[in-house]
């Protein structure tokens, strides 16, 4: 699966809104080459709201341990619950093997999943997981709509 198969894919669910920095936007560099996504149907990035998943395409600081510096490589992360997360993420795997769901290196705890290189074993699910985590993202929106 290539990053613009997912990309393409997020673009097309109702209200979404997906960020890929480049040197022409007001992100950091080191944003550059990434996608974040998000429940925006008015087109504007939401300010107090993490990304429901991203694409991350190289390693970051305190984020090395997919190995993500080698060519070709990218990882997809997905917020889901807690349990869900635990549920489909191999705890024990080395988060730089490819095709494999692990807990976020970084965020695991917090709910969040990631894949590097999504292939056979894991691309249905990606897409099926980002079109929930996208509900999801609507959902928390829409409560914090109502009671504003």
């Amino acid at each position: 699966m290539k990053m613009y198969e997912i990309i393409d894919h997020i673009h097309a669910l109702d209200g979404s809104l997906v960020i890929e920095p480049d040197e022409r936007s007001a992100f950091p560099p080191l944003a550059w080459g990434d996608a974040f996504f998000y429940y925006a149907p008015d087109g504007v990035m939401p300010e107090r709201t993490q990304p429901y998943g991203t694409i991350i395409t190289k390693d970051y600081p305190d984020d090395v341990r997919s190995r993500l510096n080698g060519p070709g490589r990218f990882r997809v992360n997905i917020h889901l619950t807690r349990e869900r997360a635990a549920a489909l993420a191999a705890a024990d795997a080395d988060p730089a093997e490819p095709d494999i769901f692990v807990p976020h290196p970084v965020y695991g705890d917090a709910g969040w999943i990631s894949v590097v290189n999504p292939d056979a074993r894991t691309a249905d699910s990606v897409l099926e997981l980002l079109r929930d985590a996208h509900e999801a993202a609507r959902a928390r929106a829409e409560r914090r709509r109502a009671t504003s």
